[in-house]
C-alpha cells in the first residue's frame, strides 16, 4: 500500500520524515499523515516523491511491473482517487462507531438516573449493624454520590459529542 512503501523506502534512502518534507517543500506533518494513512500526496507530489525517492510511480503505489514505463497523470488521478475514497470509508466508519458509542453511552446514564430516581434511598433503611450490610449500604451510596455530581458533566460532553459526529 502506499503509506507502506513511502515509509520503506524513505528509510531505505535514509531520509528522515522531516528530511523528506524540506526535500518536496512540505511540512513533516504531510509526510507523517501520508505514512499513517490518513492522507495522499497529490499526483504532482507523486511525481516529485517518486523522484527524490528514486523509484518509479507505480512502485509507490504498489503495482508490481515488468516493463518501466511512463505513469500517465490520469492514471494517478484515478489510483489516488480509489485511495481517497478507502480513507472516506475509514473516516466514515469511525464516525459511524463513535456516534453510536456516544448515543449508547447516553441511554446507559438515563437509564441509571431512572433508576436511581424510581428506587429511591432504600439502602438507607438497612441494619447498619451487619458489617455487610454496611460496606454495601456505603459502596451504594458513594456511587450514588458521585454519580450525581460527574453524570451532568459526562452528559453535556456526551451530547456535544453526538452532535459533532452527527452525519453532516
Amino acid at each position: 500500500m502506499l503509506k507502506d512503501n513511502i515509509k520503506a523506502l524513505r528509510q531505505a534512502k535514509g531520509l528522515s520524515q522531516e528530511e523528506l518534507a524540506l526535500q518536496l517543500n512540505v511540512v513533516r506533518q504531510t509526510i507523517s499523515k501520508w505514512e499513517q494513512g490518513l492522507s495522499v500526496p497529490d499526483s504532482e507530489l507523486l511525481v516529485s516523491l517518486s523522484k527524490v525517492l528514486d523509484t518509479p510511480v507505480s512502485t509507490l503505489l504498489g503495482e508490481n511491473i515488468l516493463k518501466e514505463k511512463e505513469d500517465s497523470l490520469s492514471e494517478l488521478a484515478k489510483k489516488l482517487e480509489l485511495i481517497n475514497l478507502q480513507l472516506i470509508k475509514k473516516k466514515e466508519l469511525n464516525r459511524k462507531i463513535w456516534h453510536y458509542l456516544f448515543i449508547t453511552i447516553f441511554i446507559i446514564i438515563i437509564l441509571i438516573f431512572l433508576g436511581l430516581f424510581f428506587l429511591g434511598n432504600k439502602y438507607m433503611e438497612w441494619d447498619y449493624n451487619d458489617p455487610e450490610l454496611a460496606i454495601l449500604g456505603v459502596g451504594i451510596h458513594s456511587f450514588i454520590w458521585l454519580f450525581v455530581r460527574i453524570a451532568p458533566i459526562v452528559l453535556v460532553i456526551i451530547i456535544i459529542g453526538i452532535y459533532l459526529t452527527r452525519k453532516k
